[in-house]
């Protein structure tokens, strides 16, 4: 991948933004345009999204809520409430073998408690960070594996464990003592396992390049520095900086984002995943993870590259992924050739963070 420097990305920015402006068209209507697409693959029977699997499904639920809430909607309530209730047919307190789906629903479920303040959401994504926590164990010094097959441990899981933990330490003050331990505990963890690269990129996880991880194999494994790995500690990373005054906490955070974007991105400033075009069910969803963490990052510590990032991928978006319909295919650089719910919901992840970026700074 052709690296890419911060300042040009912010020149890029500038150039895009005044070669493509649209005087009837803004970041958040292109999103409301998404949103409409993607909506035609809920399945309210089954209260998840056709064409995608079930940890899709919860990033979708995420990108629509956090929609709802830069664009002050209510439309959506009854849909957040129908998944609630009709998805847990399908996995019963939204929990199942891997701990990592189970981060991406309890992620979900925090979000959308802060929209519409229902605490049952808050309570069944603390129950399922409970479940969660039954995965830590001394294998490695600590952490959770990535399945209760107990046979890998590696970054996403422990990130997500991470951020949920941190996002219930600010939002249950009863339990805050409790919350705050475990993300603490987690991210001294994760620092200190080598999974966080010289170039300060996250590899997939711990063990052999090709293997289990074991107690005898817990070096970096040195396996794909997927986008998703580095986004989610972004948003713990930012999250836990409300509560910890340790400022090295959004340091590291800048310091993974800035060699996310020089490394991940192509010399327009649009991200990619080393898979592409040929992503697969799971990694068409990584790209959209890593923007919406961006933005919160942003949000936790304003950054002009951020902000540009974002802008320059939401336009490549539009104008180059986007096909009939407003529906977005995986390859942000384009061309379009086909979309479902995972493609789409990843675009609008950046598609979103640009537009609330861009209502932040108005």
């Amino acid at each position: 991948m052709k690296l890419f420097s911060l300042a040009a990305l912010l020149l890029f920015s500038g150039i895009a933004a005044t070669g493509t402006s649209q005087t009837d068209s803004t970041p958040l209507q292109h999103a409301q345009q998404g949103i409409a697409a993607l909506q035609k693959w809920y399945d309210a029977a089954q209260g998840t999204y056709r064409t995608t699997g079930w940890w899709n499904s919860a990033n979708a639920l995420t990108v629509l809520v956090d929609y709802a809430r830069i664009s002050k909607s209510t439309d959506y309530n009854f849909q957040i409430a129908n998944t609630f209730v009709t998805a847990q047919n399908q996995n019963a307190g939204f929990l199942n073998r891997y701990y990592d789906d189970e981060g991406w629903w309890a992620l979900a479920w925090i979000d959308a408690y802060d929209l519409t303040a229902n605490k049952q959401y808050l309570i069944m994504a603390e129950s399922i960070f409970a479940n969660m926590s039954g995965g830590w164990d001394d294998t490695c010094g600590g952490g959770i594996w990535w399945s209760k097959d107990r046979t890998y441990k590696n970054a996403i899981a422990n990130e997500l464990f991470f951020s949920v933990a941190a996002h219930l330490a600010n939002r249950d003050a009863a339990h805050r003592d409790e919350y705050l331990n475990w993300a603490n505990l987690d991210w001294k963890w994760f620092a200190a396992t080598g999974m966080i690269n010289r170039d300060s990129l996250v590899n997939d996880g711990l063990g052999p390049a090709h293997g289990p991880t074991t107690a005898s194999s817990c070096q970096n494994n040195g396996r794909t520095t997927w986008t998703y790995n580095q986004g989610v500690l972004l948003g713990g990373l930012a999250e836990l900086s409300r509560l910890n005054s340790d400022p090295s906490l959004l340091r590291t955070a800048q310091k993974i984002a800035n060699a996310a974007i020089a490394h991940l991105a192509d010399g327009d400033g649009v991200l990619h995943e080393t898979c592409e075009p040929k992503c697969g069910a799971d990694g068409v969803q990584f790209k959209g993870i890593f923007a919406r963490n961006l933005t919160a990052l942003d949000r936790a510590s304003p950054q002009p590259a951020y902000r540009a990032f974002l802008e320059a991928n939401a336009n490549a978006i539009w104008k180059n992924a986007r096909g009939t319909g407003d529906e977005f295919s995986q390859v942000w650089s384009g061309p379009f050739d086909k979309a479902d719910a995972a493609t789409q919901s990843s675009a609008l992840d950046a598609l979103v963070g640009a537009a609330a970026l861009e209502s932040a700074g108005q």
